[in-house]
């Protein structure tokens, strides 16, 4: 064999055929591609964090007028004497015209329950006076009739019955939960409708619901009236709620 058959061998190939050489640049490889991709992921989870952050958060209201369907009245009522035998008397006497009185306005017997009764007494230079108390109370859902026994109160009194303060008429809406999905749906959609007067204002579009927030129903009475001493609730209401709604940008 010549020396012209002989091929030099050189450090680099040597090198580049040590298996501790190999594993040097198969590491160094996948390094570089775990960063490539890693890179990728975290720009586009970027795009993705800044997208999520277009959102607005609107309020929508949804307000209802309803009609009282119970009615509740509490009848207060005394009588004084310095025999507690009369004082009771008296009473038993008031406690018939009452009932007398909502028989002759189409009330049902049952319609009318006692609910309390005390004594007290009083003693001034030696001379003691009871006063006897006694509460009745009207439920009923007719309200109509009911309204007509408030505008008649005072005929109560003509009768001779004391009514006390703190006897009025309260009326109350109990079918709350038959109307709330429809409410909700009513405030959804108007904060939708706001959403999308800010998306229009910045070229945007509004997409899903975010997240959403129901706020708490309000019933009162529909014009400002308002019950007091010698008065009656009134049994129309009016039903109100506020959501608050964050809608995405598009």
């Amino acid at each position: 064999m010549s020396s012209d058959d002989v091929q030099p061998v050189t450090a680099t190939n040597g090198a580049l055929r040590e298996p501790a050489s190999l594993r040097w640049f198969g590491t160094a490889a996948i390094l570089a591609v775990g960063m490539i991709a890693g890179g990728y992921l975290l720009g586009n989870g970027l795009l993705r964090a800044k997208d999520a952050e277009r959102a607005v958060t609107v309020r929508g209201l949804a307000e209802r007028n309803v009609t009282a369907d119970l009615a509740t009245w509490t009848i207060s009522y005394s009588a004084a004497s310095t025999s507690l035998a009369e004082a009771q008397a008296k009473v038993r006497g008031d406690t018939a015209s009452i009932e007398a009185f909502f028989k002759d306005l189409g009330f049902p017997a049952d319609a009318l329950q006692p609910t309390g009764a005390n004594v007290t007494s009083f003693t001034n230079e030696g001379i003691t006076t009871y006063t006897v108390r006694q509460r009745l109370a009207l439920r009923t859902t007719d309200i109509a009739r009911a309204q007509k026994a408030v505008a008649r109160q005072f005929d109560l009194v003509g009768r001779g019955v004391f009514l006390e303060e703190g006897s009025g008429m309260a009326y109350t809406f109990t079918k709350l939960n038959d109307i709330k999905p429809e409410m909700v749906a009513e405030a959804t959609k108007d904060a939708r409708a706001s959403a999308q007067q800010f998306a229009q204002d910045s070229n945007s579009g509004v997409g899903k619901i975010k997240d959403a927030t129901q706020g708490y129903f309000e019933i009162e009475a529909r014009d400002g009236e308002a019950g007091g001493w010698g008065s009656a609730d009134s049994p129309y209401k009016k039903v109100r709620v506020v959501t608050t709604v964050s809608f995405t940008l598009d």
